[in-house]
């Protein structure tokens, strides 16, 4: 059966208030949240936003063939890039059931607008974003701030050896030219993630992934040269990647980490310190698919996005209420601050 978007809201402030939520800081917000029915589904909103992106990802593939074999078909993959935003962004709001409350309908949307259109392993990244949500920052707990290719913490950076050592130095500057990787990345970690699944899940989502690059290999191939297939291919993945860093970067970098030892947050304050609000209109709504809600995306990950910032005005007065810092800022300045931080991480090793 589904689960109902308030019962996993619940369960969140039954677990952050202990036995009895009443009790939690949560709580009340929760109480209000729920009867102005913020955590109702949007059936409606979602299959025009669905159907809208599917129509436009069409009207690309058509231009590409009205275009033919010339390099002009090269400046398709700035909105193929977009839409392939949009996609990601669709299939991020199914894995938190914001979409549906059925969890077969919400796994084969995440499926259709992961795997197929993207290439991208919904399994693998529902999996390590649930984490992610469930801890914040949290330097032992939360994939998102393992030491990779980027490091969030002084202890981490100090460990760096070779040339992972140089990019942690210079991780600030490189941070928007990594991310032009970031929608090859994304394929190549759902590969491997497929050792990971059951047999029965390899198989679907191996399946899809491997008709993804079949598809999109065809589609180009059959337009265009080669050289220029490959060229269209790299600009429009970099572009991807670009476009999901900016979406992604302001988020959470440079925010609160909680102290792996200190003591431990409810759920409020957990998903306050650690999330960072962009402020704008629609078309920041837009360009970053409701995201630019962070708190509020945390605090109720299954709130339907055109919700979030009917709850914004809650959420800020209940923090206000509680003395609880509301950190949001304009959209260069989180920019200016994520990379701050990435710089000052790598600031001992530079003065080597």
């Amino acid at each position: 059966m589904p689960q109902p978007a308030a019962t996993v809201v619940d369960g969140i402030a039954e677990r952050a208030g202990g036995p009895s939520a009443g009790g939690s800081e949560f709580a009340p917000l929760l109480r209000t949240v729920k009867s102005q029915e913020l955590l109702g589904r949007r059936h409606g909103w979602y299959a025009r936003v669905i159907a809208g992106n599917a129509l436009a990802l069409t009207a690309v593939v058509a231009g590409l063939f009205l275009i033919g074999d010339s390099w002009w078909a090269l400046l398709l993959a700035v909105p193929f890039a977009v839409l392939f935003a949009r996609t990601a962004f669709i299939g991020h709001d199914a894995g938190h059931a914001q979409i549906t409350g059925h969890k077969a309908v919400s796994r084969v949307i995440g499926l259709v607008h992961g795997n197929l259109l993207l290439g991208l392993s919904f399994s693998w990244w529902n999996a390590k974003h649930n984490r992610h949500h469930a801890n914040p920052n949290h330097i032992e707990k939360d994939p998102d701030v393992a030491a990779d290719v980027l490091v969030f913490t002084g202890g981490q950076a100090g460990v760096r050896q070779g040339f992972r050592r140089w990019l942690t130095r210079n991780q600030a500057w490189l941070f928007f030219p990594l991310t032009l990787l970031e929608g090859i990345a994304l394929k190549v970690h759902g590969f491997q993630d497929l050792r990971r699944q059951s047999p029965r899940e390899r198989a679907v989502e191996g399946t899809l992934l491997v008709a993804h690059v079949v598809i999109y290999a065809a589609l180009l191939l059959a337009v265009l040269s080669p050289g220029k297939a490959l060229a269209f291919a790299a600009v429009h993945q970099a572009l991807f990647g670009l476009h999901l860093g900016l979406a992604f970067a302001p988020n959470h970098k440079g925010m609160e980490m909680p102290d792996p030892n200190g003591d431990r947050w409810g759920h409020l304050r957990r998903q306050v310190l650690t999330s960072r609000n962009i402020r704008g209109g629609v078309l920041t709504d837009w360009f970053l698919g409701g995201l630019n809600y962070q708190i509020e995306h945390h605090l109720f990950p299954s709130m339907p996005r055109p919700h979030l910032r009917l709850a914004q005005p809650l959420v800020r007065a209940h923090c206000r209420d509680l003395g609880i810092p509301y950190a949001e800022t304009g959209l260069v300045d989180s920019y200016r601050q994520a990379l701050r931080h990435l710089y000052e991480v790598g600031e001992p090793l530079r003065a080597e």
